[in-house]
C-alpha cells in the first residue's frame, strides 16, 4: 500500500498558489485493508476513506468507463493491480495528473510540470471528452489563473467544443453547474468562466431556452461584471465577491428574465435577492432624480434593510461597482442611510400608548415612517 499527494494541492504548489485541501490517492490496497486500518468509508459511487487521525479524503486508485450520456454515466473499477499511472490517466487536465511521493518525488507521467511552465491547460486523454463537466472545470481554472498567463491548448477548447456539440452540457444539472459557478465566481477573473463557456457555445445550453433570453447570451456582453471585477474592493469576504459578481453577470438581463436565469443555474435565495434588488433599483442609488417617499421606501421594504442592513448595505455597494462610481456614490450611499435612518426610527410605545394594537399598529408604523421619510426629504 502506497499513498500519494494528488489534484489540486500538487498543482497549487508548484505555482506557489494558495490551496486549502488536500487529496489522496491509495494504490495497492483493499475497501477492506483501509476499514482495518481505521479509515472511514464515505464515497458511494467509488471507495474513498477519511484518515482517522487528519480527516484528509484517501481515494483507492481506479479506473472509470463511460457508460451512458451525460456527467453521471460511469462506472468505476478499483483493484489492488490498478497503478497510479492508471489512476492519473482518467484526471482531466495534465495539470491535475501530478502526483506527489512521501519523499517529495513528483509522479508526472502526462506532461503537466512541462504545461505548468508553459502556461497551458491541456487534456489528459480522449477520456476528456466522456465528462461535460469538464468544460465547466477548464472554464473555472482560466476564471483562477488567467492573471498567470494561463490559456486553454487548442485541441482541448476543440474536443470541449465537440462535447458541446454532441450535446452532452445538456445534460448538466443546475445544481452541478452552481456548484462550478460559484467557484468562479470566487476567483479573480469571474468573466473568463462566462467567455470560455461562449467560447464553446456552452453557455446557452446553462440559461434557459427562452429566445430572447438566448439572444443576449450570443450577444454576450460583461460591461457590468468587468466593471463589478475592476472597482469591487478585494478586501471583501468572498461570499460577498461571489455575489456581487453573480448580480453584475445578471445585469445584462431584464428584470422578468433574471429569476429564470438565477432558477436555471440554482442559484441561492440570496444570491436571486440581490441580482433582482440590483435590477430593479440601481437607478435610485446612482442619482437621486427619483427619489420620493414613496420609490425609497419601497427601496427600504424590498431590501428588508430595517431587519436586514447587511443586505442593503451590499446592494449599494454592488451598484458602485457597476457602474464604476467613487467619490458621487459615497454621498449618494451616505445621504441613503441617513435616509433609512429616519424611515426606521419610529416609537412603537408611543403609538402602542395611544391604543394601536395589532394590524393598525402595523398600519401606523408605515405611516409614521413615511411621515418621518418625507420629512427627511423636505430637509434634504
Amino acid at each position: 500500500m502506497k499513498t500519494y499527494l494528488v489534484g489540486g494541492a500538487v498543482r497549487d504548489q508548484l505555482l506557489n498558489f494558495t490551496f486549502h485541501e488536500k487529496d489522496w490517492v491509495v494504490v495497492g490496497s483493499t475497501p477492506e485493508e483501509m476499514l482495518a486500518q481505521g479509515y472511514t468509508p464515505v464515497g458511494k459511487d467509488f471507495p474513498v476513506f477519511l484518515h482517522p487521525k487528519t480527516h484528509e479524503e484517501y481515494a483507492l486508485a481506479r479506473t472509470e468507463r463511460k457508460t451512458a450520456p451525460g456527467y453521471k454515466g460511469f462506472t468505476f473499477h478499483t483493484d489492488k493491480n490498478i497503478s497510479l499511472e492508471e489512476d492519473l490517466q482518467r484526471r482531466d487536465l495534465t495539470i491535475n495528473a501530478i502526483a506527489k511521493a512521501d519523499d517529495g518525488t513528483l509522479i508526472d507521467p502526462y506532461g503537466g510540470q512541462q504545461d505548468i511552465k508553459n502556461k497551458y491547460l491541456r487534456h489528459v486523454s480522449s477520456a476528456f471528452s466522456e465528462d461535460p463537466v469538464r468544460v465547466l472545470r477548464v472554464a473555472r481554472f482560466i476564471a483562477r489563473y488567467h492573471h498567470l498567463g494561463f490559456r486553454i491548448a487548442d485541441e482541448t477548447l476543440t474536443m470541449m467544443q465537440n462535447i458541446v456539440a454532441q450535446g452532452e452540457t445538456q445534460a448538466l444539472v443546475a445544481e452541478r453547474v452552481w456548484q462550478e459557478m460559484h467557484k468562479a465566481l470566487s476567483e479573480r477573473h469571474p468573466e473568463q468562466f462566462f467567455y470560455t463557456l461562449e467560447r464553446c457555445d456552452a453557455l446557452k445550453d446553462l440559461m434557459p431556452d427562452e429566445k430572447y433570453i438566448q439572444d443576449k447570451v450570443k450577444n454576450l456582453s460583461l460591461t457590468p461584471l468587468l466593471n463589478a471585477i475592476k472597482h469591487h474592493s478585494q478586501e471583501e469576504q468572498t461570499h460577498q465577491q461571489a455575489m456581487i459578481f453573480f448580480a453584475a453577470f445578471c445585469f445584462i438581463f431584464d428584470l422578468d428574465e433574471i429569476d429564470a436565469v438565477c432558477q436555471s443555474v440554482s442559484a441561492p435565495n440570496d444570491y436571486i435577492a440581490l441580482a433582482l434588488l440590483l435590477k430593479r433599483h440601481h437607478s435610485l442609488c446612482t442619482s437621486k432624480d427619483g427619489w420620493d417617499t414613496t420609490t425609497l421606501s419601497q427601496l427600504f421594504q424590498q431590501c428588508d434593510a430595517i431587519r436586514k442592513p447587511e443586505r442593503f448595505e451590499l446592494l449599494l455597494t454592488s451598484n458602485k461597482a457597476i457602474n464604476s462610481i467613487d467619490a458621487k456614490e459615497n454621498t449618494l450611499k451616505i445621504e441613503l442611510s441617513s435616509a433609512l435612518n429616519a424611515y426606521k426610527t419610529v416609537d412603537h410605545q408611543s403609538l402602542i400608548e395611544q391604543g394601536f394594537t395589532n394590524a393598525a399598529l402595523g398600519q401606523a408604523i408605515r405611516e409614521q415612517r413615511k411621515k418621518q421619510l418625507a420629512a427627511w426629504l423636505k430637509n434634504n
